[in-house]
């Protein structure tokens, strides 16, 4: 009942977003006039080193460096579109594959070869967005990676065209998929929506003994949606309002798997394993094969289960990634659609041969301790809040009721741990990340929104709602419903220095919800 009631809200949310004006222009194109699954899924390549430099916190080893250059780009998403302008990474969009292993550190030197000209609508009311600052910028960001400061990507700490910055991934964490993305202040949401997004996979021994299936039987997947015009074009939505043309919420058009749209994949009758992960600006994924078939959810942002968790769909916010292993074994000469509700996204050509399975699922896949509540030293409320004009519009949403440019607040100490209290007084469920850190989620509780309004006081309206077994893992991005107090425990290991908490629906982090906070020393 509660995962129905998810997916229903977030259904109402995307048709609440649609009513509200912001529909797909008049020159949009019309997917379903395409014909579908004529396209081979792409396949990300995998980025390959430059050379080796001295390691910048071990003068002693050398450690592979890699040379990524951001740059526009004209890509076909299908095979009768004419190709799309889009902004990539060494010529792709999304990037190449980052493949490395825990404790195998690497630097990467991020050139910005841009032009100097954005081709999306610049709101210039947004903080960071002036028009006083250069229209293109970018500033590269390691989703879930355990990041020194001064390499994670700080919103402000933008590069122009022409212009570089070298990066250091220390990688000292366990297997997972992170991905890389634009972090810039106020336009990062046009520069990830231009596709400035890719995949970073960190391995380690204890995966490598599940004996998971992998090389060609381990697909990459980056889904995101998009507004295409007729002409095969990128087209944002706006406001209407030609100096304040940001909108709240994006739901787009058109389905992309890797940057195709509506692609196929061969596949043989056995076990895949799917690395599946939300690039969307605002869209929630609840994805599902052919009619509901069952799957195997064994991961999530921050590396494995405890177990495998049997499920009909998956639900992904924004910048949630999914593990999920599928058994094509019982499907030879068929094809299967991958779906996201009425969406259909891809198509799975399952062969006829057979084929042979060395591959495992086992039913146990890696411990994972929980926090005991009573580790946390301190418990934070922190309220995700929403402005409103005198027509119920949207005017932005903040964290704590906090802009930006306010002093820090969060000061977590190194190596302690702390519980944090997130209150929903917002329609909208928000997917929250912190930089850095990797936490496990407590549990979700009904409350009186009007009451804690009216005097602060926090009311629980219901019993407290565990995570659900796909939750069951470390997490670095947590879904924050609606009406509810959702508590996650934080572990503050890793670095020292400034880093930053947001909601990771890229209109809503644009436009000032997101906050720094400081990892102190003791």
């Amino acid at each position: 009942m509660r995962r129905a009631g998810v997916i229903a809200a977030a259904v109402s949310m995307e048709r609440a977003a649609v009513a509200s004006g912001m529909a797909p222009p008049s020159t949009a194109l019309d997917p379903n006039k395409l014909k579908p699954y004529v396209d081979p899924l792409p396949l990300p390549a995998v980025m390959k080193s430059s050379g080796v430099r001295p390691d910048p916190e071990d003068a002693t080893k050398q450690i592979p460096v890699y040379c990524v250059a951001m740059e526009e780009i004209h890509q076909r998403v299908h095979r009768d579109l004419p190709p799309t302008r889009m902004w990539g990474f060494n010529g792709t969009s999304p990037g190449p594959i980052f493949e490395t292993r825990s404790g195998q550190g690497l630097m990467v030197e991020w050139t910005n070869h841009l032009p100097a000209k954005h081709f999306l609508p610049i709101d210039h009311t947004l903080c960071g967005a002036e028009k006083d600052q250069p229209e293109v910028r970018c500033v590269i960001h390691l989703h879930g990676g355990r990041t020194p400061a001064k390499s994670d990507g700080y919103p402000e700490d933008w590069v122009v065209p022409g212009k570089s910055f070298t990066y250091h991934y220390p990688n000292r964490q366990d297997a997972a998929l992170l991905f890389y993305h634009d972090h810039t202040m106020g336009i990062n949401r046009l520069n990830i929506y231009a596709g400035l997004q890719g995949l970073f996979f960190i391995r380690d021994e204890a995966e490598d003994a599940l004996n998971l299936p992998k090389g060609k039987y381990e697909i990459p997947l980056m889904l995101c949606d998009r507004f295409l015009r007729s002409d095969g074009q990128l087209e944002y939505p706006v406001s209407g309002d030609e100096k304040k043309p940001w909108v709240p919420e994006v739901y787009s058009n058109v389905m992309l798997a890797n940057g195709r749209l509506a692609p196929y994949l061969d596949v043989e009758p056995r076990k895949y394993r799917l690395r599946v992960m939300n690039g969307s600006n605002g869209r929630f994924f609840r994805l599902s094969f052919g009619d509901l078939l069952e799957m195997n959810i064994i991961g999530g942002d921050q590396g494995l289960l405890p177990a495998p968790v049997k499920a009909k769909r998956a639900l992904l916010t924004p910048a949630e990634r999914a593990d999920i292993v599928f058994d094509f074994s019982q499907h030879a000469g068929e094809k299967i659609i991958l779906k996201s509700d009425s969406f259909d996204i891809m198509q799975f050509r399952v062969s006829a041969s057979k084929t042979t399975d060395d591959s495992s699922l086992p039913s146990t896949l890696r411990p994972v301790e929980r926090i005991p509540e009573a580790s946390a030293i301190k418990t934070r409320r922190l309220t995700l809040d929403e402005t409103m004009n005198d027509v119920q519009e949207s005017m932005g949403m903040m964290l704590n009721k906090t802009p930006w440019h306010a002093p820090v607040t969060e000061k977590p100490v190194i190596n302690t741990t702390e519980i944090w209290e997130l209150v929903n007084l917002t329609e909208d469920t928000h997917p929250i990340h912190l930089h850095m850190v990797r936490f496990q989620l407590l549990d979700r509780r009904r409350f009186d929104v009007f009451g804690f309004q009216d005097t602060g006081e926090l009311r629980y309206t219901g019993r407290p709602i565990s995570a659900d077994p796909e939750e069951a893992a470390w997490k670095d991005t947590v879904r924050c419903e609606k009406g509810h107090v959702t508590r996650i425990i934080v572990p503050f290991a890793g670095y020292t220095g400034r880093y930053v908490w947001h909601c990771h629906l890229l209109e809503h982090e644009d436009n000032e919800m997101m906050r720094p906070y400081d990892v102190v020393e003791a």
